[in-house]
């Protein structure tokens, strides 16, 4: 979008990653489950394992939806770039390629009770 200004206008984008203190943000969305409206966001250590993301903030969030109980996190199909892809469990974000402001989406199926229409 053009800005119109009277003088110039310099914006400065106050979400660089040197703005977080050494963490990151990462956005993970669940595909077909409109209870959660957007994806989260969430500010973590690029070191964190893609365990420790599953295991920790990822099950709390999702579990207000009556399916997180049936996740089988070993069959989730993960997408990155809007790509299938498998994130290696034991490894950093960093290493999975995972960056600042980087968007992962699963998708669990078979897991539909408030699914919207694929």
């Amino acid at each position: 979008m053009t800005v119109a200004a009277i003088k110039e206008y310099v914006g400065v984008p106050r979400d660089r990653v040197e703005n977080f203190n050494g963490k990151q943000l990462v956005y993970v969305s669940w595909d077909h489950h409109l209870l959660f409206a957007a994806p989260f966001l969430l500010c973590l250590a690029p070191q964190t394992s893609f365990r420790e993301l599953v295991e920790g903030p990822l099950t709390a969030l999702v579990q207000p939806d009556p399916d997180s109980a049936a996740i089988d996190w070993t069959k989730v199909e993960w997408l990155k770039s809007n790509q299938p892809w498998m994130p290696d469990f034991e490894r950093s974000l960093a290493d999975n390629g995972i960056g600042h402001k980087d968007q992962i989406r699963m998708r669990t199926p078979g897991l539909a009770s408030l699914s919207a229409a694929a």
